[in-house]
Parts: C-alpha cells; structure tokens; sequence
C-alpha cells in the first residue's frame, strides 16, 4: 500500500506539469497585458485546462501507474472519468468529486492495465483482448465507481468539508502543519498528494463563464479564477525557496571544508539557483537530507513556520509551476500584498542561515565528504553502469523516473551497490520495500530513465 501511494505521488507529477502552461495563458487572459480577442483566447484556452482537471489527472495518472507509460492506459483513464462523471450526476446533480474522480478513476485504470494489458480472449473475440480490453474493464469499473459516488460520496464530501473546516479554523497553526507535513513527506514521495487536497480541493470558489456559473475547488485553481482569499497554501513558499533555502545552501557551503569548497560551492550554486528561479527544491533538499536530517527537519520547520506568517500579513501569491521567481514576477499582478514576501523572505533568510550554520557547527554535520568521492571517468557509459550498480540487467522489472528521482523496480534490493549510485551523482538512496529504490538524482533522473530503458533494450 505504502509503494502504492509513492507511484500515485509520483504519477500525480504527469498532470500538474500540464498546469504551468494553463497558468501561464491565464494569466495572459487578465486583460492587462492583452486586451479584446486575444485575451479572450488565452483565459479561454487556460480555462479548457483548468474546467477539466479531473479529466486531466485521470488520463495522467492512469499513464503514469501503467507499465511503459502506455497510450492505452491513458485512453481508459479519460473514458473511465466521463462514464463515472455522467453516472453520478444522473443520480444526483450536487455531487462534486472535484479531482478526486480523476484519482480514483486514474489509479483504477492504470492497475487494470497492468494486470490485463495482454489478456488473451477466446479466438471469435480475439479483437477485444489485450490492450483494447483495458478501456473496457475499466468502463465496467468507472459505472461501479459513478454508482457508488451518486449515493455514497455526498459521506466523504462532508468529511472532506469537514477536515477542510478544521485545518482553516486552526488559522495560521493550520497552514503551519500543512508547510510542515509537505516538506517532510518530500523523502516518502507522498507530498504530491496532500498537495492534491489542499490545491485542487480544499474550499470552494462560485464564478460565472459564459453565462454559467463555474466552482473552482483547491487553493491553486480558486487563486486563478479569480478568488482574492485563496493562496494561502502557496504564498509562503515564494519566502522559503526564493530566500531561505538559498541561505540555507550558503550556509552549508561556509561549513565546508576549504579543500572541498570550490567544488561544493559550484554544486550548491546551481541547485540554490535553481530553487530561488523555478522553485524546484529537490536537488538542494536532498543534498543533506540523507546525511543530515536535523537540518532537514529544521527546513520543513521553517516551511510551516513561513507559510503561517504569510497568512498572518494576508499575503495572498499563488503559482502554476511552483513558488520561484519567474513565477513571482508571472502571477505579481494577480497577488494581494506580493510585495511584503520580499521583507519576510529577507527575514527568513537570516533565520535559516543563522540557524542552519549553528546547527551543522552544534552536531558537527558533514554535508560534503570527498573521501566517499569515486573517479567517474572510469564509468564510459552512465547507462550501463547504473544497470550494473542495479544488480545487471536480470535483475531490473521496471525502470521509471519523476522530475528528480529514478525510480526503479526490481527483483531483489538487497544485492544493489549504494556506493556505485552515490559515485554517478545520486544525492541519496530510497527502498520502500524490498522490490523497488528510489535513486535521487536532481533533474536529470529522467533522461536517466531514458537511457536505461535503451540499453536494455540493445542487452
């Protein structure tokens, strides 16, 4: 269950890398940068995305769970939501799944296809077997799952509305637990979906298009619709990857040892760099999560502590990729108050770097240890050499990646050489279970994956 939720995680990352661009022609359709026909067609095109985001993750994540990332998969899933969507509403027009039915729907028609992708059907039905069986089953299950939601979901949408009650009653200390779990689920792959809840789901946001009235759920997609309360659960992160964990980076390097600096300086510019541009985290995070993590619950501390405040001075700055400076200077217009996360980030700044430099000097961290450094240039070819830290090419079932992590699974952990991945450039190890590692690389995982899967299919 737990490997589960990782490759849900994980398959979330397909379609919330659609919302950027979505954001982005949103934004454009405000009429202040473009006026007449074209801003119409930008905040329409953007609109197409962001009106059918339970359509977009079903065909995501049933993409994303499926074996090879097949096309079939992706198929069943936008079959399977339009089937359930239509069964419930036919027994009853107030139920809202949101994106949930995309989940759920996404998740049922990347297993189905796994399991019967090459079912064989008796020969006078040999047409319908394999692959084209998948949207199939799957449209059976979608029927079951609209059923189940007419009667049942309006249970589980009075406890979502519930839990949502409670975590915006508890004010800042709620937004304070939600910065706080969101960084510390980071190393378990799970963060993407209580991000799920809080950006796609949590509140609810009544506009009209074209003459009808639309409801934007989630933090994310109120903010672009319009909704002047909603960013609360994305403001503070402009403070903490545009300042703090930069702060955090340098930091680190004045506590490196002068032998190693200039190596480590250049390593941590580029991934401080790159948090305080596009507000990608993960290279930086997981430079010292494995090797330190007292700092790293001092980050995700700090996450909670950045967001509460952020709330507190009503600063209200969404984003559609995540909380970098381009995406600062995107959505600054379309913000409330997005002028006081540069104050609060130069505070935060201080208060991670202060005590990001005391705690590594207190617990006498080692970030950086070139004595663990091995000579790369004997590896002629990256691919293969991670098929052989991987236990050789037998041993591999499935080889996959997200933005900065391989993900690999195989027939026996045990036997794999944590040695040899640190010495390719992995930041870090993760076995969930005995089956499957997560090889944390930064962004190049995916051209990782890549590769491996072309080598194997020349072995």
């Amino acid at each position: 269950m737990f490997n589960l939720f990782q490759r849900i995680g994980k398959a979330l990352m397909t379609p919330i890398a659609v919302l950027p661009v979505a954001a982005l022609l949103l934004r454009l359709g405000f009429g202040d940068i473009f006026d007449g026909q074209i801003a119409l067609i930008m905040k329409s095109a953007g609109d197409a995305i962001f009106s059918h985001l339970d359509l977009l993750f079903g065909i995501g994540i049933a993409y994303g769970l499926a074996k090879n990332n097949d096309g079939a998969a992706a198929l069943a899933g936008a079959i399977g939501v339009l089937i359930a969507k239509a069964v419930y509403l036919s027994i009853d027009k107030e139920v809202n799944m949101g994106v949930f039915v995309g989940i759920i729907i996404g998740v049922l028609a990347g297993t189905l296809y796994n399991r019967y992708h090459d079912i064989k059907l008796p020969e006078f039905l040999g047409f319908f077997g394999g692959k084209r069986f998948v949207p199939i089953i799957t449209s059976i299950a979608a029927i079951a799952v609209g059923v189940l939601a007419g009667y049942f979901w309006h249970f589980a949408q009075a406890g979502i509305d519930a839990f949502s009650n409670a975590i915006i009653g508890l004010n800042e200390m709620g937004t304070f637990i939600y910065g706080t779990l969101n960084r510390l689920l980071i190393p378990l792959g799970l963060h993407h979906i209580l991000n799920s809840v809080f950006w796609f789901q949590l509140g609810e946001y009544s506009y009209i298009k074209e003459g009808v009235e639309v409801v934007a759920n989630g933090d994310l997609h109120r903010f672009f619709a319009g909704d002047k309360t909603a960013g609360i659960y994305m403001s503070g992160f402009y403070v903490v990857m545009m300042f703090g964990l930069p702060a955090m980076a340098y930091a680190i390097y004045l506590n490196t040892p002068q032998a190693y600096r200039k190596k480590a300086g250049a390593i941590l510019f580029g991934v401080a760099f790159t948090s305080f541009l596009t507000g990608i985290t993960e290279p930086l995070e997981f430079l010292f999560l494995f090797v330190a993590p007292a700092l790293f619950v001092l980050h995700a501390l700090l996450t909670g502590l950045a967001l509460a405040m952020a709330q507190m001075l009503d600063i209200h700055a969404g984003f559609g990729f995540s909380a970098g400076f381009i995406d600062y200077i995107i959505n600054y217009k379309l913000s409330t108050n997005p002028l006081l996360i540069l104050p609060l980030g130069v505070l935060f700044s201080l208060l991670y770097f202060v005590l990001s430099y005391y705690t590594i000097k207190h617990f006498k961290l080692k970030i950086f240890d070139d004595s663990k450094e091995a000579d790369k240039s004997t590896q002629s070819d990256e691919a293969l050499a991670f098929i052989a830290a991987l236990g050789g090419a037998e041993n591999i079932v499935q080889t996959d990646a997200c933005i900065t992590r391989l993900r690999m699974s195989v027939h026996d952990s045990s036997i794999l050489n944590d040695e040899a991945f640190l010495s390719l450039g992995a930041k870090g190890v993760i076995r969930p279970d005995k089956k499957s590692i997560q090889i944390i690389l930064g962004t190049k995982a995916e051209g990782i994956a890549e590769k491996i899967k072309g080598s194997l299919g020349d072995l």
